[in-house]
């Protein structure tokens, strides 16, 4: 039987919470040692459910002790850069989830200390560990139906989140298309250009903050392929995520999953399953194999599937769309320093 892997994790709110049981209950290579929260009570009612002993207000506890290997941190996305570079100090491997930051100087200065600690360093993108979206990503990454062209991703929330979450979120491109931008790179490569158009077209308090809820982006890729994204907050019929990477010789499809794939038909004609509501439900396999997978890879000292490189390149591609919106052309990812 291989070793299991030490794990503490630093945040038990909403994507804590769900990393923290499955790291308990799920992943059986983990060793989950310790949690850590500012807000005592709620990492000790986790720690109660799953039988962890040992609690802590401030991460910094952790950071001495040699057993722990790894850390997972799910705070607030704007203290992830000082505790990834206080946990990279402390030579332990890290999960981190997206975005590692915010500001671009933040992340590089994460990134530094993660490369001069010399450990693994792996950002939270689940989508890629989606196996519908991974299978669209082994056909055209085998070249059995030629050069990729054009992608088009479809990605569209049931509901707008709160104007409060909106916020300090970094706005659309940041908070939700963050995640296309990667889906992007992952299946067809490095992108050089993008033009991102967007308005308020279903949560008129959004314009109170100066953000959107409706965009359209298009790619140019390094490797001369094209793409388009297509976003919404507020998709009526459930969260709907699809895929299609279209080749010189073939095509490449992820259509939606649904809660089941029985057709009822009827006078008024024909009906389907829903689809998920929340991506928790949607994505939830992913969220075990993405923490799966970097179990293995510290065990195993194998590269990690989504680096801090990944990370960078998502949040910059969320400024270059800013700034197309807000210039109304064409940005290349080389103009955003």
């Amino acid at each position: 039987m291989k070793r299991r892997i030490n794990i503490a994790v630093i945040g038990t709110g909403r994507m804590g919470s769900v990393h923290t049981r499955n790291l308990a209950r799920q992943i059986p290579g983990a060793n989950l040692v310790a949690v850590c929260d500012i807000r005592l009570e709620v990492a000790q009612a986790i720690a109660d459910e799953l039988g962890v002993k040992r609690v802590v207000r401030d991460f910094h506890d952790l950071l001495d002790d040699k057993s722990i290997e790894a850390i997972l941190i799910a705070t607030n996305t704007d203290t992830h850069s000082f505790i990834v570079r206080d946990v990279a100090a402390a030579g332990k491997h890290i999960f981190c989830e997206k975005p590692i930051a915010l500001d671009l100087a933040e992340v590089d200065s994460a990134l530094a200390s993660v490369e001069k600690a010399g450990i693994k360093f792996q950002v939270g993108f689940n989508r890629r560990f989606d196996k519908s979206f991974q299978r669209v990503h082994d056909i055209v990454a085998s070249g059995e139906i030629g050069r990729p062209c054009i992608l088009h991703i479809i990605a569209r929330d049931p509901e707008p989140p709160s104007v409060e979450y909106a916020r300090t979120s970094g706005g659309m491109f940041l908070d939700m298309t963050i995640h296309d931008f990667d889906m992007a790179r992952y299946q067809v490569g490095d992108i050089e250009e993008v033009y991102a158009m967007g308005n308020v077209l279903v949560a008129p308090e959004y314009k109170s903050i100066g953000d959107i809820d409706t965009n359209i982006v298009t790619l140019k890729f390094a490797n001369g392929a094209m793409g388009v994204i297509d976003n919404s907050r507020q998709a009526v019929y459930g969260y709907d995520q699809r895929l299609e990477v279209f080749c010189s010789n073939g095509v490449a499809m992820a259509d939606n999953e649904v809660e089941n794939v029985a057709i009822k038909g009827a006078k008024d004609g024909y009906h389907s399953a829903r689809l998920p509501y929340f991506f928790m439900n949607r994505y939830a396999p992913c969220y075990v194999e993405e923490v799966r997978q970097f179990i293995e890879c510290v065990r195993d000292d194998k590269p990690v599937p989504a680096t801090g490189k990944d990370g960078r390149a998502a949040v910059a591609l969320g400024y270059a769309a800013w700034k197309s919106y807000r210039e109304n052309r064409p940005v290349k990812l080389s103009e955003i320093k």
